[in-house]
């Protein structure tokens, strides 16, 4: 047997003797997570949130709902200063960045992120308490969103915090948003839902590209038009307190449609599928089975 062939033959033991502490640690660093690892990685997260007290997840919410409000304002201000230009959308479009890489960088609670950090304990450990307890951050997180959201329109529109060639570029912005049917706003919130679930699951493996991943996702929701739950919220409340939607039309046909699409892609599709991957890795009762089928 030669040289070669023994060395295909050693086992990983062997292999790992090899190399020295330095280059083991740099092949360990340089390895992209396995799914499982992601999973877990975001599981235990979702277990942290579950255990919050509501006061720390409704204050949280709030933050969250107030800086994701600088997406809007953001789009506002380019749109204003680049009006005419012949790429405005596009360049407008980088401010729907902002108020996202503020929010997932600053680790406080945006509603579509809990589409998945908190389901994948629920789908792990399947019982009345843990689907009890998700419902119940899911509730404080989304009111506190859109508390959050509807103080930072009222300022906008009332408080005069923001100059008002920008109030108008923000209410210019936001006017594609109240052109949707309910049934589109359902239907384009599902890629958004979809897009900010797989941010969740991706950043685990982008350490020191964080910022890129999250530019990269909330561009293409912003170019591709589609509806995200919260960050609507803010253009829904400031259309609606300029006294250009009613009430019914900014809660009804705008924000609820919105929600249920960001659930359906967040929780309905990608939650599933990132368990679906995983299921008989980590369910014992699953995995068992499957021992006995290859037995059999």
């Amino acid at each position: 047997m030669t040289d070669d062939t023994e060395r295909h033959e050693m086992n990983d033991g062997e292999k790992h003797a090899m190399y020295s502490r330095e280059e083991a640690l740099q092949i360990a660093r340089h390895r992209a997570l396995a799914p499982r690892a992601v999973y877990e990685v975001i599981d235990l997260e979702g277990r942290e949130e579950l255990k919050r007290p509501l006061w720390s997840l409704w204050w949280s919410g709030i933050a969250a709902g107030i800086c994701i409000s600088t997406s809007v304002l953001a789009e506002g201000i380019l749109h204003t200063i680049y009006e005419g230009h012949p790429y405005q959308g596009p360049i407008e479009n980088m401010g729907y960045t902002v108020g996202f890489i503020l929010v997932i960088l600053a680790r406080i609670q945006l509603f579509t992120e809990n589409t998945i950090t908190v389901v994948l304990p629920v789908l792990k450990d399947r019982s009345r308490k843990m689907l009890t307890c998700t419902m119940r951050l899911w509730a404080v997180v989304f009111a506190a969103n859109l508390v959050g959201t509807f103080f930072v329109a009222f300022l906008s529109v009332h408080g005069g915090t923001v100059v008002p060639e920008y109030v108008e570029g923000m209410k210019a912005i936001s006017e594609h948003f109240a052109e949707y049917t309910p049934w589109e706003t359902f239907k384009y919130g599902v890629p958004a839902g979809f897009f900010i679930a797989a941010i969740v699951w991706m950043l685990p493996s982008a350490e020191g590209f964080e910022i890129f991943l999250i530019f990269l996702f909330t561009y293409l929701i912003a170019m591709g038009e589609f509806t995200h739950v919260v960050a609507g919220s803010k253009e829904a409340f400031l259309l609606m307190l300029s006294g250009d939607i009613s009430v019914s039309k900014a809660i009804f046909g705008l924000i609820l449609p919105a929600f249920a699409g960001n659930v359906l892609g967040g929780t309905g599709l990608f939650a599933l599928l990132a368990y679906g991957q995983v299921a008989h890795e980590i369910d014992p009762e699953l995995n068992g089975e499957a021992k006995k089928k290859g037995k059999g």
